[in-house]
């Protein structure tokens, strides 16, 4: 096979790459859990699963992690 033709091969396999990277990005979805909890779908490998009064306390404190997560990028990693 040419070089050419490996150059070519190689740039269309970098394309179609990329682009089935851009398709793995998954929405998230909620669902009622088998045991009753919440099920948070989409945001890494595994759901996060917690009851209702948990998640309805971890909520009340969004201000509270918002400022954490504030007072603390410079040692936090972003997913990428």
């Amino acid at each position: 096979m040419p070089e050419e033709d490996l150059k070519a091969e190689l740039e269309r396999l970098r394309a179609e790459n990329e682009a089935l990277k851009a398709k793995t990005t998954r929405a998230t979805a909620i669902k009622v859990s088998e045991k009753g909890g919440v099920s948070v779908y989409g945001l890494g490998r595994f759901p996060v699963t917690l009851y209702k009064e948990q998640w309805l306390k971890l909520l009340g404190m969004a201000d509270e992690i918002k400022a954490f997560i504030a007072e603390n990028e410079s040692k936090l990693k972003t997913k990428g």
